[in-house]
């Protein structure tokens, strides 16, 4: 360990010495940081489980998403028919709309990382798989989320269309499900995407609980190797990549949707 500490020392001194860090420096931090003992291991460890929990995340929070926006936009759409009506259909209808609203409130309202713990820690800390506890949390935040982007794209089609599905013999489902969510996904898919972007960086707060994410793995090595600069710049560009990357895919699609609008 002294061997490790006298390197940081040295190049500490240097920098409140004002002097540049040098190309052998930089190697001696890059060699410390990733080579010995295998260190970068961490790292591809770390992206993997990032990218497993927000891959599976992002697929819970758009299931989630998509019941509760349906729910809202249908009793926005149809409350004053229910209620004219009367009978059980609206009561059961304004109770999942009041549970849907309580959700988002309480989902959007608190910080993401509580809520992790609070999973984690508290619902289900029998639990033994972080990786699931990780994915259950993320995923029922971005849904609330998503859910308030779906019923954004769904209170934006036309009543035209909802009257077209009818006029064909669809029922209120079958109108949602075949005509107005695939076009409302076509006019939010850009916002969807961006979710995406942020919900991959949220999960930088997983350490908390002890998962081996990205930014995790560069806390653990920063804590074996005492140097902070490489293992934090690297956890850097690595997300900055992922993010340029996906940012890259949504400005395709976008691009695509307009010339097809066209």
């Amino acid at each position: 360990m002294m061997p490790v500490r006298g390197a940081i020392a040295r190049i500490g001194r240097s920098l409140r010495e004002g002097k540049t860090m040098s190309f052998e420096k930089l190697k001696e931090l890059f060699i410390l940081n990733f080579v010995e003992k295998q260190r970068w291991k961490y790292l591809v460890e770390g992206l993997g489980n990032t990218m497993l929990i927000t891959l599976f995340a992002v697929l819970l929070g758009v299931a989630i998403g998509i019941v509760v926006a349906s729910v809202r936009s249908t009793f926005d759409k149809e409350q004053e028919t229910l209620k004219r009506r009367g009978g059980f259909g609206y009561f059961i209808l304004s109770v999942f709309n009041g549970i849907c609203k309580v959700y988002i409130t309480v989902i959007r309202g608190t910080p993401v990382v509580v809520q992790l713990m609070i999973l984690y820690f508290i619902i289900l800390a029998s639990s033994r798989n972080d990786l699931l506890v990780a994915v259950l949390a993320f995923g029922i935040n971005s849904g609330a989320y998503v859910a308030e982007i779906i019923r954004a794209g769904i209170m934006s089609i036309d009543n035209g269309q909802f009257e077209a599905g009818r006029s064909l013999g669809f029922g209120y489902i079958k109108t949602m499900t075949y005509i107005i969510i695939p076009q409302a996904f076509k006019n939010i898919l850009p916002a969807l995407l961006n979710e995406f972007i942020a919900l991959l960086k949220e999960t930088s707060v997983a350490g908390y609980v002890g998962i081996m994410d990205l930014t995790k793995a560069g806390d653990t090595i920063r804590g074996v190797t005492y140097s902070s600069f490489m293992p934090l710049t690297a956890i850097a560009l690595i997300y900055l990549l992922i993010v340029m990357i996906l940012t890259k895919l949504v400005s395709v699609i976008e691009r695509k949707l307009r010339k097809n609008e066209r």
